[in-house]
Protein backbone atom coordinates (compact mmCIF):
# COMPACT_ATOMS: atom_id res chain seq x y z
CA UNK A 1 0.00 0.00 0.00
CA UNK A 2 0.98 3.51 -0.84
CA UNK A 3 -0.02 6.30 1.57
CA UNK A 4 -1.24 9.28 0.74
CA UNK A 5 0.97 11.88 2.68
CA UNK A 6 4.10 11.41 4.71
CA UNK A 7 3.88 9.05 7.71
CA UNK A 8 5.78 8.70 11.03
CA UNK A 9 5.09 5.46 13.13
CA UNK A 10 6.34 5.06 16.51
CA UNK A 11 5.98 1.79 18.02
CA UNK A 12 7.14 0.42 21.26
CA UNK A 13 5.68 -1.07 24.90
CA UNK A 14 4.34 0.67 27.32
CA UNK A 15 6.15 3.07 28.93
CA UNK A 16 8.53 4.08 26.27
CA UNK A 17 7.22 6.62 25.97
CA UNK A 18 5.38 6.74 22.59
CA UNK A 19 2.52 8.83 23.45
CA UNK A 20 4.32 11.51 24.89
CA UNK A 21 6.61 11.49 21.83
CA UNK A 22 3.74 11.17 19.40
CA UNK A 23 2.01 14.33 20.62
CA UNK A 24 4.99 16.42 20.56
CA UNK A 25 5.75 15.17 17.34
CA UNK A 26 2.83 15.75 15.72
CA UNK A 27 2.46 19.41 17.33
CA UNK A 28 5.86 20.39 16.05
CA UNK A 29 5.16 18.97 12.46
CA UNK A 30 1.80 20.14 12.55
CA UNK A 31 0.69 16.46 11.43
CA UNK A 32 -2.19 14.43 12.36
CA UNK A 33 -1.75 11.96 15.08
CA UNK A 34 -3.14 8.83 15.71
CA UNK A 35 -2.84 7.30 19.30
CA UNK A 36 -3.39 3.34 18.21
CA UNK A 37 -3.37 2.25 21.46
CA UNK A 38 -6.05 4.27 22.95
CA UNK A 39 -8.44 3.24 20.20
CA UNK A 40 -8.15 -0.53 21.85
CA UNK A 41 -8.84 1.40 25.33
CA UNK A 42 -11.67 3.42 23.77
CA UNK A 43 -12.96 -0.04 22.73
CA UNK A 44 -12.77 -1.50 26.03
CA UNK A 45 -14.45 2.02 27.26
CA UNK A 46 -16.95 2.05 24.80
CA UNK A 47 -18.00 -2.08 25.75
CA UNK A 48 -18.58 -0.95 29.39
CA UNK A 49 -20.60 1.96 27.89
CA UNK A 50 -22.41 -0.17 26.28
CA UNK A 51 -22.66 -3.60 27.68
CA UNK A 52 -21.27 -5.59 25.68
CA UNK A 53 -18.78 -8.04 26.89
CA UNK A 54 -14.80 -8.22 26.18
CA UNK A 55 -14.83 -11.99 25.07
CA UNK A 56 -17.85 -11.19 22.63
CA UNK A 57 -15.83 -10.76 19.56
CA UNK A 58 -18.16 -10.26 17.10
CA UNK A 59 -19.98 -7.52 19.16
CA UNK A 60 -16.49 -5.74 19.82
CA UNK A 61 -15.38 -5.36 16.12
CA UNK A 62 -18.82 -4.17 15.24
CA UNK A 63 -17.99 -1.25 18.04
CA UNK A 64 -14.69 -1.19 16.68
CA UNK A 65 -16.20 -0.15 12.96
CA UNK A 66 -18.62 2.41 14.11
CA UNK A 67 -16.45 4.15 16.51
CA UNK A 68 -16.66 7.79 17.23
CA UNK A 69 -13.47 8.90 18.13
CA UNK A 70 -10.87 11.83 18.01
CA UNK A 71 -7.05 13.39 19.00
CA UNK A 72 -7.08 16.86 18.93
CA UNK A 73 -3.35 17.73 19.75
CA UNK A 74 -2.98 21.52 21.49
CA UNK A 75 0.39 22.75 22.32
CA UNK A 76 2.20 19.19 22.64
CA UNK A 77 -1.28 17.59 24.63
CA UNK A 78 -3.13 15.33 23.15
CA UNK A 79 -6.70 14.45 23.92
CA UNK A 80 -9.11 11.58 23.48
CA UNK A 81 -12.65 12.09 22.96
CA UNK A 82 -15.01 9.17 22.64
CA UNK A 83 -18.22 10.08 21.02
CA UNK A 84 -17.52 13.47 22.13
CA UNK A 85 -16.52 13.40 25.62
CA UNK A 86 -12.92 13.88 26.95
CA UNK A 87 -11.86 10.16 28.30
CA UNK A 88 -7.74 10.95 28.40
CA UNK A 89 -7.79 10.21 31.80
CA UNK A 90 -10.19 7.25 32.78
CA UNK A 91 -8.84 5.30 29.76
CA UNK A 92 -5.03 5.71 31.11
CA UNK A 93 -5.77 3.65 34.50
CA UNK A 94 -3.57 0.46 34.67
CA UNK A 95 -7.62 -1.58 34.60
CA UNK A 96 -7.98 -0.06 31.30
CA UNK A 97 -4.67 -0.86 30.14
CA UNK A 98 -5.25 -4.70 31.12
CA UNK A 99 -8.61 -4.62 29.47
CA UNK A 100 -7.54 -2.90 26.46
CA UNK A 101 -4.88 -5.33 25.95
CA UNK A 102 -7.82 -8.45 25.79
CA UNK A 103 -8.89 -6.27 23.42
CA UNK A 104 -5.84 -6.28 21.26
CA UNK A 105 -5.68 -9.80 20.93
CA UNK A 106 -9.26 -10.17 19.54
CA UNK A 107 -8.14 -10.80 15.33
CA UNK A 108 -11.60 -9.56 14.40
CA UNK A 109 -11.14 -6.45 16.28
CA UNK A 110 -7.47 -5.91 14.51
CA UNK A 111 -9.07 -6.29 11.17
CA UNK A 112 -12.30 -3.83 11.88
CA UNK A 113 -9.50 -0.88 13.09
CA UNK A 114 -7.07 -1.74 10.15
CA UNK A 115 -9.53 0.93 7.37
CA UNK A 116 -10.45 3.40 10.39
CA UNK A 117 -6.35 3.80 11.26
CA UNK A 118 -5.52 4.02 7.77
CA UNK A 119 -7.85 6.29 7.31
CA UNK A 120 -6.26 8.92 9.99
CA UNK A 121 -3.31 9.16 7.35
CA UNK A 122 -4.01 12.55 5.39
CA UNK A 123 -2.26 15.56 4.34
CA UNK A 124 0.56 17.14 5.43
CA UNK A 125 1.23 14.13 7.53
CA UNK A 126 0.80 11.10 10.47
CA UNK A 127 2.39 10.55 13.17
CA UNK A 128 0.77 7.05 14.28
CA UNK A 129 1.67 5.64 17.44
CA UNK A 130 1.39 2.18 18.91
CA UNK A 131 2.85 -1.16 18.63
CA UNK A 132 2.48 -2.41 15.23
CA UNK A 133 1.82 0.55 12.97
CA UNK A 134 5.47 0.33 10.93
CA UNK A 135 4.40 -3.75 10.60
CA UNK A 136 1.20 -3.57 9.68
CA UNK A 137 -0.92 -0.52 9.57
CA UNK A 138 1.42 1.36 7.69
CA UNK A 139 4.41 -0.75 6.17
CA UNK A 140 5.21 1.52 3.52
CA UNK A 141 5.71 4.76 6.12
CA UNK A 142 8.07 6.86 5.51
CA UNK A 143 10.18 6.79 8.94
CA UNK A 144 9.86 3.92 11.53
CA UNK A 145 10.85 3.91 14.80
CA UNK A 146 10.63 1.41 17.84
CA UNK A 147 10.87 3.12 21.12
CA UNK A 148 11.80 0.68 23.44
CA UNK A 149 13.53 1.69 27.86
CA UNK A 150 14.28 -1.07 30.54
CA UNK A 151 11.19 -2.32 32.16
CA UNK A 152 12.40 -0.82 35.64
CA UNK A 153 12.77 2.53 33.83
CA UNK A 154 9.48 2.00 32.35
CA UNK A 155 7.47 0.88 35.78
CA UNK A 156 9.14 3.90 37.61
CA UNK A 157 8.07 6.66 34.93
CA UNK A 158 4.64 4.86 35.40
CA UNK A 159 4.78 4.97 38.54
CA UNK A 160 5.67 8.77 38.82
CA UNK A 161 2.53 9.81 36.55
CA UNK A 162 0.69 7.85 38.69
CA UNK A 163 2.05 9.58 42.20
CA UNK A 164 1.45 13.21 40.15
CA UNK A 165 -1.59 12.27 39.44
CA UNK A 166 -2.49 11.30 43.22
CA UNK A 167 -3.03 7.79 42.59
CA UNK A 168 -1.71 5.47 44.90
CA UNK A 169 0.14 2.65 43.42
CA UNK A 170 2.93 -0.08 44.00
CA UNK A 171 6.08 0.53 42.03
CA UNK A 172 6.72 -3.79 42.43
CA UNK A 173 3.13 -4.75 40.91
CA UNK A 174 3.67 -2.09 37.87
CA UNK A 175 6.98 -3.66 37.23
CA UNK A 176 5.06 -7.27 36.85
CA UNK A 177 2.01 -5.96 35.25
CA UNK A 178 4.50 -4.50 32.77
CA UNK A 179 6.42 -7.26 32.11
CA UNK A 180 3.11 -9.54 31.77
CA UNK A 181 1.77 -7.21 29.81
CA UNK A 182 5.27 -7.48 27.17
CA UNK A 183 5.01 -10.98 27.16
CA UNK A 184 1.67 -11.06 26.11
CA UNK A 185 1.89 -8.57 22.96
CA UNK A 186 5.19 -9.81 22.16
CA UNK A 187 3.63 -13.86 21.88
CA UNK A 188 -0.22 -12.72 20.33
CA UNK A 189 -0.97 -14.49 17.20
CA UNK A 190 -2.04 -11.73 15.69
CA UNK A 191 0.47 -8.73 15.32
CA UNK A 192 2.63 -9.51 17.68
CA UNK A 193 4.99 -6.36 19.38
CA UNK A 194 8.01 -5.88 17.43
CA UNK A 195 10.08 -3.71 15.30
CA UNK A 196 9.59 -3.69 11.58
CA UNK A 197 12.52 -4.79 9.68
CA UNK A 198 13.50 -1.48 7.95
CA UNK A 199 12.79 0.37 12.04
CA UNK A 200 15.79 2.66 13.66
CA UNK A 201 15.00 1.49 17.59
CA UNK A 202 15.48 3.81 19.81
CA UNK A 203 16.42 3.31 23.86
CA UNK A 204 14.74 6.11 25.72
CA UNK A 205 16.32 4.66 28.93
CA UNK A 206 18.58 7.45 29.29
CA UNK A 207 17.48 10.15 27.00
CA UNK A 208 15.39 13.30 28.00
CA UNK A 209 12.09 13.82 26.08
CA UNK A 210 13.57 16.65 24.39
CA UNK A 211 16.47 14.35 22.90
CA UNK A 212 14.08 12.02 21.55
CA UNK A 213 12.07 14.38 19.82
CA UNK A 214 14.93 16.35 18.22
CA UNK A 215 16.74 12.94 17.07
CA UNK A 216 13.28 12.16 15.16
CA UNK A 217 13.33 15.63 13.81
CA UNK A 218 16.63 14.99 12.71
CA UNK A 219 15.98 11.96 11.14
CA UNK A 220 13.04 13.02 9.25
CA UNK A 221 15.74 15.76 7.84
CA UNK A 222 17.76 13.58 6.94
CA UNK A 223 15.22 11.73 4.79
CA UNK A 224 14.23 14.53 3.31
CA UNK A 225 10.64 13.75 4.70
CA UNK A 226 10.48 17.62 6.31
CA UNK A 227 12.76 20.69 5.65
CA UNK A 228 15.44 21.79 8.21
CA UNK A 229 14.00 24.78 10.03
Amino acid sequence: MTEQAPVLTIDGPGGAGKGTISGLMADRLNWHLLDSGALYRLIAQAAGKHQVALDDEAALAELAESLDVAFPVEDGQPSTLLEGEDVSRAIRTEQAGERASLVASLPAVRQALLKRQRDFCQSPGLVADGRDMGTVVFPDAALKIFLTASADERARRRYQQLQEAGVDASLSSLLKEIQARDARDSQRVVAPLKPADDAITLDTTRLSIPEVVDQLTELLVQRGIVADS
